[in-house]
This record gives C-alpha cells, sequence and structure tokens, in this order.
C-alpha cells in the first residue's frame, strides 16, 4: 500500500486528531467561550506526562490522512492513526466493518487503492456495524441507501432512537450468532453478553486469522477516560477473556494508530486485572475517618477526598508498573481506577457493610 515512507511526527498527529477530530465539540469551544483571554496562555500550566513507548505507534499515515494495509489476504484494515475500519473484498464486492467519521471519504480512497492495485471490485456492497455508537459508524450514510446495513437487533434498537442520519439502522439483525457468506467468503459475528455498551459485538475472521473487537482493547495504550466510558464494566472487564477464547492473531480493536496482537490482548488483560486488584486492597487499607472527621456535614467532599485517595493508592502502582510499557498509563490510569471502585463496590459488594 502507498503510505508516506518517513514517519510523521506521530504525537503531534495524534493531538490533532483527538482533539479536533475525534471530539468536534472541543473544536467549537476552542472557537468559541475559550478563544478569549483565558486561551491566552497556551501550553504555559499544562501538565507533563511520559514519552509514549514507541512500540504504541502504527504506520504513518499518508498525504491524504490515512494508512491502509493488507491484514491476511483479502482482508484490510485502514487508519488515520485515531479511528480504525476494516474491509473485505470479495468477488462480489466489498464489505466494510464499521465507518467512522474520523476516516470519513479515506475509507473510500483507501477501498479504491486497494481495488486498483489488485484488480478488485471497489464497491461497497455490505457495512458491519460493531455497535451504535457515532465515532465508529457516523460516515455510513457516505455509502448510500443501496448498502446492505448488518448489526445486532440491539443496535437497529438504538440507532431507530436516535434518528441520526450519518448512521442509518441495520437493514438485517442478529441476536445472538450470525454466520455471513459473502462473496466466498466467511464472517462470524457474535454477541456474548454487554461490555462496552449493550450492542457491541464479536467479529471473528476464521480465514484471515482475525479478531474485531471494538472499544475494550486499544492496542499499545491504556484505555479512553473512566475505563473507556464502559457502559458494562463487570462485562467489559470479562471481554479480553472471551476474546481470547477465539483462534486469531491479529486483532482490530477500532481505535488508535495499529493492529493489535495476542500479547497485546494478554497485557490489556493483565492491566485490568493489576487494577482490580489493586482497588479492592484499597476498599480495605485506606481508612475513612479522616476524610469525614475533617469535612463534617460536607459529605460530598468527605466522599470525594476518600475516594481520591482510594483510587491513588489503587492506581500508582499500577502507573509505575507500565509506564513505558502502554502509552498514556499516567494519563487517564486513575480515572480508571474510579470507575472500577464503583463497579466492584457497587455491582459486586466487595466492601460493603451492613450496620449491626
Amino acid at each position: 500500500m502507498s503510505t508516506l515512507d518517513s514517519r510523521t511526527n506521530r504525537r503531534s498527529f495524534l493531538t490533532r486528531s483527538a482533539t479536533v477530530a475525534a471530539v468536534p465539540a472541543l473544536a467549537g469551544v476552542a472557537g468559541g467561550v475559550l478563544a478569549g483571554p483565558a486561551s491566552a496562555d497556551t501550553g504555559s500550566d499544562l501538565p507533563d506526562y511520559a514519552p509514549i513507548p514507541p512500540s504504541a505507534l502504527g504506520p504513518a499515515v499518508n498525504a491524504q490522512g490515512y494508512h491502509v494495509g493488507r491484514i491476511e489476504r483479502n482482508l484490510y484494515w485502514v487508519t488515520d492513526s485515531t479511528y480504525m475500519a476494516a474491509f473485505l473484498t470479495t468477488k462480489d464486492g466489498v464489505v466494510l466493518f464499521d465507518a467512522p467519521p474520523t476516516i470519513g471519504h479515506n475509507l473510500q480512497r483507501a477501498i479504491d487503492e486497494v481495488a486498483a492495485a489488485n484488480g478488485t471490485s471497489n464497491k461497497v456492497t455490505h457495512i458491519v456495524y460493531s455497535h451504535h455508537h457515532a465515532d465508529h459508524l457516523g460516515a455510513s450514510s457516505l455509502f448510500g441507501r443501496d448498502v446492505t446495513r448488518i448489526g445486532h437487533a440491539e443496535t437497529r434498537t438504538l440507532l431507530l432512537r436516535d434518528n441520526d442520519p450519518t448512521r442509518p439502522a441495520p437493514d438485517e439483525t442478529f441476536t445472538e450468532r450470525r454466520t455471513l457468506h459473502i462473496g466466498g467468503e466467511r464472517v462470524e459475528l457474535a454477541h456474548l453478553g454487554t461490555n462496552h455498551t449493550p450492542d457491541n459485538i464479536y467479529i471473528h475472521f476464521p480465514d484471515h486469522d482475525t479478531l474485531m473487537l471494538v472499544d475494550i482493547n486499544l492496542p499499545g495504550w491504556v484505555p479512553f477516560d473512566s475505563f473507556n466510558l464502559n457502559e458494562d464494566v463487570p462485562g467489559s472487564i470479562a471481554a479480553p477473556g472471551k476474546a481470547l477464547a477465539y483462534p486469531w492473531q491479529h486483532y482490530v480493536g477500532g481505535h488508535m494508530g495499529r493492529l493489535g496482537t495476542r500479547d497485546d490482548m494478554l497485557l490489556y488483560q493483565q492491566y485490568v486485572n493489576d487494577l482490580v486488584a489493586g482497588v479492592k486492597a484499597a476498599l480495605t487499607a485506606v481508612d475513612p475517618a479522616p476524610f469525614f472527621a475533617k469535612y463534617g456535614d460536607n459529605a460530598w467532599a468527605a466522599v470525594k477526598t476518600y475516594q481520591d485517595a482510594q483510587t491513588k493508592y489503587a492506581s500508582d502502582p499500577v502507573i509505575k508498573k507500565y509506564t513505558g510499557v502502554l502509552a498514556a498509563a499516567d494519563v487517564y490510569t486513575q480515572s480508571h481506577a474510579f470507575v472500577l471502585l464503583e463497579s466492584i463496590r457497587l455491582d459486586l459488594g466487595v466492601g460493603s457493610q451492613v450496620h449491626p
């Protein structure tokens, strides 16, 4: 595939992509409320973070802002270094898996590039939805009404509710498992319980040694803020084990700039397990009495500072262990610890005490 031969400044590119493309609302704020005197000291008070490990970075994007590469045989992936999608070329056309809006029209450009190089069709005939979120499907409407869209039954329910014209609801749905046979190719879809969202599915390419599971493990990186905003925390903790039960060597995680491996999944699973162990220890090791004694009737101040101490207790050793191993371990780990603390306390009942 044609890409830039030399690496771009990866950190600068990721920063631009994450703040302007992936979170466009921030761009509006920056041009409005924050565009006055408050923005004059740009960068002067910003914290420093640990360098990004080179292992977290993928290939450089080309001049149009994307990289497309072969996974195995006729299965390809495309990324803008912040989001990613996959596509399968078949004798009957192209099957696209997700359509992130930050990649947008570069999805078709990537497909055109592969088609021109291999003499295959560039027509997208099917789009498979991993889940309903707009950041992974917001370019679906670019492919018109004649494309067959496939997703979980709950994805259809949620998209009909959201009524977003950029994300047409799937035409074909399933509830537990479905095997796709398209253009002589086979893809296995499965819903193995809720995790990041109620409808997030496992997409297995058994003939291409690949698994696609979006918004669970972002290879080379810790999750996005607050444990990736996972709606079902216990389900998300369990998801890596379910993923590893499949046979695969290549992993499409939906975010950042490179493919993953089984070692990446094992590393992510250990990171989460270490945080869970730290949170469970913090529930008994951190004494609440000093916080409630200091703040008296201000219960929220007491609770906040108590939980801040718990999450720091749980996250500090994990940050130390994974800095230089997983990118941004020092940026988001404490926020993950808070979400895990609340889930372990509320969902699992760990640390719950019955008044005598």
